[in-house]
């Protein structure tokens, strides 16, 4: 009895030691993140010096109604956001699995077997009934299972990122498609009121050839003029209709709702007064979600190159079972057993080595990619800068020149009617008109699109909430 008991001693006091040991070493490199490389201020010109609103409320600013829904809409029902979803909860899953791998592991069974004599001979039937435990634990002397769960929570928080990127560029993608339809509807009136004025410059005009004072050539202008205009109205109709088409598929809205929506609501290009601008690119890149899902794979695959290493060296697991003969409980009939298990990698052929070198080609292909995301953020960033610099700065220009041209038409109709010049001379002076007046409504909404593109490429607004701060990263043994 007493040498029972300390055997079970024993063995606890191993499992205890073993335990402790799991948590001394894990083999492969330690993960680091190094400062990410981006220039030391922007080469572009910043909005309003830099200082105006938050990006995380940034939307508000529009204080449009309709552009709120619309977004609301979209996030409540796209594809895209349901796959990036998707993708969390797989990952999360694979986690778990990960995190199981750390913890024992039982199975019980039971078995039930009659047996008797194919021929009667005086032996009778008996049935055995035998139920079984049997409990394992895999010891991680390697950290092995420590880089899986590494790896496995790197992956959850990289997916999380993509799922707000995807949030981002759908909120992104949904504003310029309405900027661009407000823009389109204004553009439409404005081929509206140019193509009325030609009807009535038209009518002017066959009244004066019926009355011997112009030239009949000049009635045909007229009529060209018109016919010009229509034509031109007709197509922007039809942009105005395919801007339609491209918010249903957006926001998932019937289009018939959608159209009412749009009817109802402010006929003017929503605008913003941009946001709050630092002069330092790594506080705003790091906001970025597509930079930290990509950090964040990095880290992943750093991991798995521990995952690989542990592989090759050997692995030490407790055993246990316990078997009951159902029939002989009262009697002792049972036993159970107990004691580690080793095993050793001794050729594989390379294999494992392969592994490895591949666990760490992976990570260096992560790392490129991490790079190249980090310039290409820097690209954006920049292009938007000066996309948005150049539209504020031509503006008031171009608006000035819209306000003229249009005064110089008036006053050129104003001699036209009274035959002090041709109407082809009017045609080119209401041609230079129209075409100032939509260069004003297009700059108008070029300043909020590079506004927006500038709020994508600043990471809009969305806060890491992981429990990594890294913007960047290297291995180190």
């Amino acid at each position: 009895m007493f040498n029972n008991k300390f055997r079970l001693f024993r063995a606890a006091l191993t499992v205890s030691g073993l335990a402790t040991l799991t948590g001394c070493a894990s083999v492969g490199p330690n993960y680091k993140a190094p400062a990410m490389k981006v220039p030391s201020n922007w080469q572009a010109a910043l909005p309003h010096d830099g200082s105006t609103r938050s990006l995380l409320d940034w939307w508000q600013g529009f204080n449009d109604p309709t552009l709120n829904d619309l977004l609301q809409a979209a996030e409540s029902d796209n594809p895209a956001l349901a796959n990036a979803a998707a993708a969390i909860a797989s990952v999360r899953a694979n986690r778990s699995v990960a995190a199981a791998s750390a913890y024992p592991s039982a199975t019980v069974g039971a078995t039930s077997n009659r047996t008797g004599p194919l021929k009667s001979n005086g032996v009778g039937s008996s049935t055995l009934n035998t139920g079984i435990l049997d409990a394992s634990w895999e010891i991680d002397l390697f950290g092995g299972t420590r880089r899986s769960r590494e790896a496995a929570n790197a992956r959850v928080e990289a997916r999380e990122a993509d799922w707000h990127n995807a949030r981002v560029s759908l909120a992104a993608e949904v504003a310029s498609e309405y900027v661009s339809y407000r823009t389109c509807r204004l553009l439409s009136e404005n081929q509206l009121k140019n193509l009325e004025s030609l009807r009535s410059t038209a009518n002017t005009t066959a009244s004066a050839v019926k009355a011997g004072l112009t030239a009949p050539a000049e009635q045909v202008l007229a009529h060209a003029g018109v016919a010009d205009a229509s034509a031109a109205l007709n197509i922007q109709e039809a942009e105005c209709d395919i801007g339609i088409k491209s918010l249903v598929a957006l926001t998932g809205l019937e289009e018939f709702a959608l159209r009412e929506k749009l009817a109802d609501s402010a006929q003017w290009i929503p605008a913003n007064n941009f946001f709050n601008v630092s002069s330092v690119p790594v506080q705003l890149l790091s906001q970025r979600p597509d930079l930290v899902s990509a950090e964040r794979s990095l880290a992943a695959a750093n991991a798995e190159i521990g995952v690989e290493e542990a592989n090759r060296y050997p692995r030490l697991s407790l055993l246990g079972s316990i078997n009951v003969d159902m029939a002989g409980i009262a009697s002792g009939a049972s036993f159970w057993s107990f004691g580690p298990s080793l095993t050793v990698p001794l050729f594989k052929g390379g294999a494992l080595r392969a592994q490895v070198a591949r666990a760490q080609a992976d990570y260096e292909s992560a790392l490129a990619m991490y790079k190249s995301a980090v310039r290409n953020a820097v690209k954006e960033t920049e292009q938007s800068l000066v996309r948005l610099d150049a539209a504020n700065r031509r503006s008031e220009d171009i608006s000035n020149s819209a306000r003229d041209y249009r005064r110089y038409y008036e006053t050129s109709r104003q001699h036209w009617q009274a035959g002090g010049i041709s109407l082809l001379s009017l045609e080119i002076v209401r041609r230079n008109a129209l075409q100032a007046e939509q260069n004003a409504i297009a700059v108008q909404r070029d300043r909020v699109l590079y506004g927006i593109a500038l709020y994508k490429a600043l990471g809009g607004g969305w806060q890491v909430v992981s429990s990594t701060n890294s913007t960047g990263a290297h291995h180190e043994k």
